[in-house]
């Protein structure tokens, strides 16, 4: 969003993503979809940060569905405020958080198909200690799935490439290709001042 691109559209299912693209005008869209961490054929991009350029989006909506962030995003689109946090807005979407003074926050780490997700536990943890560390009164911690999230990023704050190379994903990004730089991007910790904002149900945009 950073370069500029209209909004984001998220979709769980492939099929429902492509007829609801379909009724855009042609010049102002783009599909993008993984499974696995690879693009799916018939796709203009897959999920890598680095191919979403300023000449590639700006302008458009991107019509999105990944193997789990976009399912995450469906399960709680009711909710009143939804930001899309990852590490380099990890900051500005804490001070969101944090401006909205609001009683109970549910951080949900999209996980891998189900299952367990290191990166996700560890975005969870630097979230949620920025938070702990910058709010104007106590923070309680209410389950232990954050406690362990907290204790995981006390273990890798100064090496976030390295733990995002040993989570299971990593491993599978590696043996699908080169995504040094990819990782290297995700690495980078309060580089972006973007807040992605759910402004209708689904629709994601900078805010």
């Amino acid at each position: 969003m950073k370069n500029g691109a209209d909004s984001i559209q998220v979709f769980s299912d492939l099929e429902l993503l492509k007829k609801t693209a379909k009724k855009w005008d042609g010049n102002k869209r783009l599909m993008l979809a993984e499974r696995g961490g690879k693009t799916i054929d018939g796709f203009d991009l897959g999920n890598s940060p680095l191919s979403v350029t300023k000449e590639t989006v700006q302008g458009k909506r991107l019509f999105m569905s990944t193997t789990n962030g976009t399912k995450s995003l469906k399960k709680v689109q009711n909710v009143e405020n939804l930001f899309a946090m990852s590490l380099p807005n990890r900051k500005a979407v804490a001070e969101r958080i944090i401006s909205l003074n609001k009683k109970n926050v549910l951080i949900l780490g999209s996980g891998w198909e189900g299952s367990y997700s290191l990166e996700d536990s560890l975005a969870a943890g630097a979230l949620a200690i920025y938070i702990k560390e910058n709010f104007n009164s106590e923070v309680n911690i209410l389950n232990d799935e954050l406690q362990a999230s907290l204790a995981l990023w006390n273990v890798w704050k100064n090496d976030i490439l390295k733990c995002l190379k040993t989570a299971t994903h990593g491993k599978r990004l590696t043996s699908l290709g080169d995504y040094e730089d990819d990782f290297k991007c995700c690495s980078e910790l309060d580089c972006l001042d973007i807040v992605p904002t759910q402004v209708e149900r689904g629709v994601i945009r900078a805010s």
